[in-house]
């Protein structure tokens, strides 16, 4: 069992390993919102203290044969998607490998397995029509998430994200301290922290929704990590 509390409920986070993958593990664990979470990825981490006590489980998988690895999705209730890399990282090819085939075929494993609502991490700007290669594959995997047909589906766009990266990207540094300091001004206009985003995440989960498909742009992100209530309040 992972986090106590939970109502009996499971999820798995895909994309751990990433800075909003990491806020989100800290914010389920913070939350107690599932009784069992499961990280599944290439790899695994080095957990906090914290983290290990709270007996978080771990599944290694080859997404390269996903298909292979198909227990390793079943019986979670939801469904966290985190998983991205960028052009500079992986190439053109293996940008579109990662952020929209491993996210498509490993959100048809989790609908057969029984997940009934997937919350994925995309971008603002996202579209499939679009000619630019990172907002247009951000936008095909939206849609063909869409399509797997979960019970409910959240989508949230982010603008950019504002973190200390591990790993060094000098140009989305750049950018970051440009936005970090507009946001100062213009809190929700161009920029989020990723704790707001794995905040919002969270929430959406936590409160109830009738719609099958919602969009969060990167105002409601803002407002809905905010709304989300305190442990225990």
């Amino acid at each position: 069992m992972a986090a106590a509390g939970g109502g009996g409920r499971s999820c798995f986070v895909l994309g751990a390993s990433g800075e909003t993958g990491r806020a989100l593990l800290r914010e389920l664990l913070a939350r107690r919102a599932f009784a069992r979470v499961t990280l599944i990825g290439r790899r695994r981490l080095s957990l906090s203290l914290g983290e290990a006590e709270a007996a978080v489980e771990q599944a290694v998988v080859d997404f390269e044969q996903l298909a292979e690895h198909a227990a390793a999705f079943q019986g979670h209730d939801v469904g966290f998607c985190c998983l991205g890399t960028t052009r500079a990282k992986a190439g053109a090819d293996g940008f579109v490998r990662v952020d929209r085939d491993y996210v498509a075929q490993a959100a048809e494993l989790a609908r057969s397995g029984g997940c009934k609502h997937f919350v994925l991490q995309s971008s603002r700007g996202a579209n499939a029509q679009s000619r630019f290669l990172y907002l247009r594959v951000k936008g095909e995997v939206e849609n063909l998430v869409q399509a797997v047909g979960f019970d409910r589906c959240t989508i949230l766009r982010p603008a950019v994200l504002l973190c200390k990266r591990q790993e060094s990207r000098p140009t989305e540094w750049i950018a970051q301290q440009f936005f970090g300091a507009v946001a100062c001004v213009f809190p929700t206009a161009n920029s989020v922290p990723v704790e707001t985003v794995a905040r919002a995440m969270v929430a959406c989960v936590l409160q109830p929704g009738e719609e099958k498909v919602k969009v969060l742009e990167n105002r409601a992100i803002h407002e809905l990590g905010k709304a989300v209530p305190q442990q225990g309040t």
